[in-house]
């Protein structure tokens, strides 16, 4: 049985403490790994302004911005599920989902536009969470069959992508997209507002203490009294909300529910939740870092297309080999700090 008590000691929380022991060293690590991607980001947009004229152009700063919006809105929802250790292959899907879901509800209205892939997406998240925590099934498996299953659910809704659904321009729905408040498109507005209740959550709430302690000791946290699997299915049912919101904003975006969208969108998620600082095995990580991963692997894309004479591939190589540089950094600052 468990009780209704206070996580002491979040997994976070000791990562920012400074150990008795631990010294200058120790500290220069924790905010390596905090801070690195803010640097790494504000290095890369000094470099690439100082390079190309048109980079800090009103225009090109909005197009980032508007891109990396329906990603952040995903890597969100990923970030909670990475801290406790999981990972969610389903997103790429449920995104394009979501979308072709928000089209096709959009002639009934701005309501179920939302509401629909909300329902479904956030269903088939609760599906995940239900598996993974009740049954104790592998992440891996049970997110890449969910991945297979919602894209052949689109599939069968679009006739095998043989239609797609059209949003009206004049709608309500579509304004949510297509819209701006002053000068910022109403995507960015919603992801930050986004990222900033998420913050709030995770940093400041009894179920991000859960979040925090489930990916640092699962053991230990049960016996703390931390409800484990209901964390669990809370995080995986929020992924699928996240993703199927960020779908539906991109229909509304585009006008139209792409049948093709979302594919490989899960690894870009994956990886902006890794670069942000957050660490694979759980325990550890920032939304705010999230949204910095998801803005750097944006500036690289924008910089590659910038150059012109460089292949669309090379964003790929780019963010790969960056990826796994970090991932080393990260290997590298944990291990060191262990030591100190």
């Amino acid at each position: 049985m468990t009780t209704d008590v206070d996580i002491p000691v979040r997994a976070q929380d000791t990562a920012e403490e400074e150990p008795s022991g631990g010294g200058r060293s120790e500290r220069l690590s924790a905010l390596a790994q905090q801070h690195g991607a803010l640097v790494t980001l504000i290095v890369a947009m000094t470099a690439a302004s100082l390079s190309f004229d048109t980079f800090l152009t009103g225009d090109n700063l909005e197009n980032m911005a508007l891109s990396s919006a329906f990603l952040a809105v995903v890597a969100l929802g990923m970030t909670f599920v990475i801290v406790t250790g999981g990972i969610d292959l389903s997103v790429g899907s449920l995104f394009a989902l979501g979308g072709v879901l928000a089209a096709w509800g959009s002639q009934y209205g701005t309501v179920v536009a939302l509401l629909l892939p909300l329902a479904v997406c956030g269903l088939i998240g609760l599906v995940n969470g239900l598996l993974i925590a009740r049954s104790r099934l592998a992440p891996f498996i049970v997110t890449l069959a969910s991945m297979l299953g919602a894209r052949g659910l689109l599939l069968s809704v679009t006739d095998e992508g043989s239609k797609t659904y059209l949003v009206d321009k004049g709608s309500f729905f579509a304004k949510l997209g297509q819209g701006a408040l002053l000068g910022v498109g109403v995507p960015v507005w919603i992801t930050v507002a986004l990222f900033v209740l998420g913050a709030v959550v995770l940093r400041r709430t009894r179920f991000g203490q859960y979040v925090y302690a489930v990916g640092g000791n699962e053991d230990a946290a049960a016996l703390m009294g931390a409800p484990v699997a209901r964390t669990k299915v809370s995080v995986y049912t929020l992924s699928g909300l996240c993703a199927g919101l960020a779908g539906a904003l991109n229909a509304a975006w585009l006008a139209s529910g792409v049948t093709i969208l979302g594919s490989g969108m899960e690894l870009e998620a994956i990886s902006a939740v890794v670069i942000g600082g957050t660490l694979l095995t759980g325990g550890f990580g920032f939304i705010s870092g999230s949204l910095v991963g998801v803005l750097l692997l944006k500036v690289i894309q924008n910089v590659i297309n910038q150059i012109g004479s460089l292949d669309s591939a090379y964003q790929q190589v780019v963010s790969g080999a960056f990826l796994a540089v970090v991932v080393i950094a990260q290997t590298w600052l944990g291990r060191r700090r262990r030591v100190l």
